[in-house]
């Protein structure tokens, strides 16, 4: 086996190989309460998305925010959107490039409705053709940098 070639099937072993807790996904539930819309977040290892960031919008179709915001130390973030506002709100949810962007519907008719939104952490498939593209692309740099040292 070519020395080149050890290294390139030791990387590419370890990319399969990875933990699939490198990998994360997010979950975002909402409750909406006769007071308030209440957004809990957290990380699908059960750890909670704190200080993540959150935009409101309105239903009108605005594209300014209606308001703009963090989650507590413990993934939860609430607002009262005014009572003649009804419609879909879309809520939107980020931290270090994890996010979800919710449509909240609001009306008399759900006053006390509950909703998860989750994420799947990337499958061993996907993980494994990115492991794929990202060493071929070392492959092909350094090929690339070894026939210019030749000419």
């Amino acid at each position: 086996m070519s020395k080149r070639l050890v290294p390139v099937l030791g990387l590419l072993i370890s990319v399969w190989t990875m933990p699939t807790v490198l990998a994360h996904g997010t979950a975002v539930n909402y409750r909406i309460t006769p007071k308030a819309v209440e957004i809990e977040a957290a990380f699908d290892t059960g750890e909670p998305m704190a200080n993540a960031q959150v935009t409101v919008y309105a239903p009108d179709g605005a594209t300014q925010p209606w308001l703009t915001g963090k989650f507590d130390s413990k993934g939860h973030f609430a607002f009262t959107p005014p009572a003649d506002q009804t419609g879909t709100w879309q809520v939107k949810v980020r931290q270090a490039g994890h996010g979800k962007i919710l449509n909240i519907p609001i009306g008399a008719e759900n006053a006390a409705e509950t909703a998860t939104v989750s994420s799947e952490p990337a499958s061993p498939m996907v993980r494994s053709l990115l492991g794929v593209v990202v060493i071929g692309g070392f492959v092909l740099t350094a090929i690339l940098f070894s026939s210019r040292k030749k000419q």
